[in-house]
This record gives C-alpha cells, structure tokens and sequence, in this order.
C-alpha cells in the first residue's frame, strides 16, 4: 500500500451558490493538504484531488456526511506522492462543457442505462453494438476500447454536431457510451437518448477508471493507457493482453509517452519518445522551433545558429 492517493469523483446534485461553495470548499482542501483540481456548479461538482492516505480518507468522509454528496462513486488510485502542484476550487457555469446551453441534458431526467464492466465487457462484444467514445482526441489516441468510433472532433462541445452529422452509423444500434470517469457520460447518454440516437444508449458506470479495476474484467478489450488531468498523464487498464496504441507525432513509432510544444503559445499535446524530444526540440513545427520564447532553447541555451543547423538535420531527415 502506497502513502499517497489520487481521488476521481463527480457528483450531479444542485449546489445553490457554487461562488461561496467554491471559496469554502477551497478552504478546506487546503486545511486537510489535498492538492488537485475541483468544479463546482449550479449542477454539480467534478473533482480529482492527491493526498495522503489519512488526508483523502478525511476528504471522503466529510463529503460522504454531507447529504447531497453522500452517494458519491469514488475511484481510487495509490501513488507515491501528490501528483498536483496546486490546490485550485472554481466555479463554473457547467462542471463538464457540452455546450448545449438551453438545450442542456439534466442526467436526473434523463440519461444512459448504467453497466457495469461485466455488462460493458459483454455488450462490446455483440455485433449489433456500437461503441462511441466522448473523450477528446488526445485522449483517444493515448488509448482506447477495440473498435470504439473516435469523433473527428476538436473538444467535447463538438461531438453532438458530429453525432447529428454521422447518424448513419448508429442507426438501429445499441449505442455504449465511455469516458474516463463516467461525468461526461452521464449527460452526453441522455442528450443521445433525447436524439433518439440508436436504438438503445448505455454508459459505463463509474468510467474507465473504475472499469480497469474490475477484478473480474481486469481491463479486457483496452488498449493503450488512460489519460488522467494529472502529473501522472496517464495509467494503466489492460491487464490481460495490452496492445499499445499511440503513435509518435514525429516519427509514427508506438509510443506512450506524452509531452508539450516547448512553446507556450502553442503547447500542442505530442505523443513522443524521450530520444525524439532533443532531436525535434520537443516542438512540433519549425515554426515553433523558431518562436520566442522556446522553452526547449532556452533550458539549452541555444544559438539561433544552433537552431536553423537542428532545422536542416529535420528537414534532412524526413527527406530521405
């Protein structure tokens, strides 16, 4: 057992005031020495938070007291240390931004049948279903369950225009729904169930997350790693037969590892291997590798000479 945790948890329930929530929320995270990130909404709360055992234990019991909180589905990881650097509480006009506005999905209305891993594990395999995955692309490429439609999108609030565009595919379909810890799921099941989207809509319970900790399903039919909104950036679920899935932004080689454009007014997220970060000068375009400030040039300390030399071995390189 290892001293830290790492708390994944969301909860769709009305909280009257989420600007004075928010700043005594706040307070107490940082009283107990949590570290992490929490929304808080009119319509909920969505958090992931690390601490110590002691600490996270104390943060769940305080929210497992709180009735409108009680039923909370947590999902656990142990780590060896925080994997935050802050402690941040805000308030937002939604806790997971689908981007419907007034035609937002309220998840006690309206919203997906709940599977459990078995059930998702045994209904992926049928071939009268259709698998959708409502991360980001990112996301997806890192990994993802065997044969799970991608939306060609850019973020979240894209997908249900994409859906509208693609309805093809899901026509007379049972449709299952997954995201990394179940939030997004919840209300994009419902707005497809609204749509009439398919004959019949499910959703993973719990997520990814807790579907990788399933003893009996052990991660079965997942390849790659999850993505997390941590400094872990990403954790194992295939505990079977593992494939990997991502794919190195330069090169195309499998890879699992990712990391930022080194400049900051880019940051574009990059599938890449340690030894091809010196090489492209961890950025993903001579554009960037030219841009001021460049962190990759200034840790080195490059001279423009040194970068328009590194810019002609790349070139060189793929023109082979």
């Amino acid at each position: 057992m290892k001293d830290y945790r790492v708390l994944l948890y969301y909860k769709y329930t009305t909280i009257e005031d989420p600007v004075a929530f928010a700043e005594e929320h706040l307070a107490f995270c940082k009283e107990l020495g949590l570290l992490g990130r929490i929304l808080v909404g009119t319509e909920g709360i969505n958090g992931t938070v690390s601490g110590t055992v002691e600490q996270t234990n104390a943060y769940m019991e305080h929210m497992n007291n709180t009735p409108q909180f009680a039923d909370i589905m947590w999902k656990i990881d142990e780590v060896e240390g925080h994997t935050f650097k802050k402690m941040h509480v805000r308030p937002r006009r939604e806790i997971v931004h689908l981007g419907l506005h007034e035609e937002d999905v309220n998840p006690h209305e309206i919203t997906g049948d709940y599977l459990s891993p078995q059930q998702f594990l045994e209904q992926m395999q049928d071939d009268n279903t259709v698998v959708l995955d409502v991360r980001n692309n990112y996301e997806y490429d890192l990994g993802h369950f065997r044969g799970a439609i991608k939306p060609e999108v850019e973020t979240f609030r894209d997908t249900p225009q994409w859906i509208r565009d693609n309805k093809n595919l899901f026509k007379g379909k049972r449709v299952l729904t997954y995201c990394t810890g179940g939030i997004r799921c919840e209300k994009f099941s419902g707005w497809l169930k609204r749509e009439g989207i398919g004959e019949s809509v499910g959703q993973l319970h719990g997520g990814i997350a807790t579907y990788g900790k399933d003893p009996e399903v052990q991660g079965q039919m997942w390849d790659g790693q999850m993505y997390v909104f941590d400094e872990r950036r990403s954790v194992e679920i295939n505990k079977v037969d593992k494939e990997v899935v991502g794919r190195d932004f330069f090169t195309g080689e499998p890879t699992e590892r990712y990391t930022n454009c080194a400049n900051p007014k880019c940051h574009k997220l990059m599938l890449c291997k340690e030894e091809h970060e010196a090489f492209y000068m961890r950025s993903c375009s001579d554009e960037c590798r030219r841009a001021t400030p460049n962190y990759f040039v200034e840790k080195h300390e490059w001279t423009s000479e040194q970068i328009e030399a590194q810019i002609e071995k790349i070139a060189a390189k793929h023109a082979v």
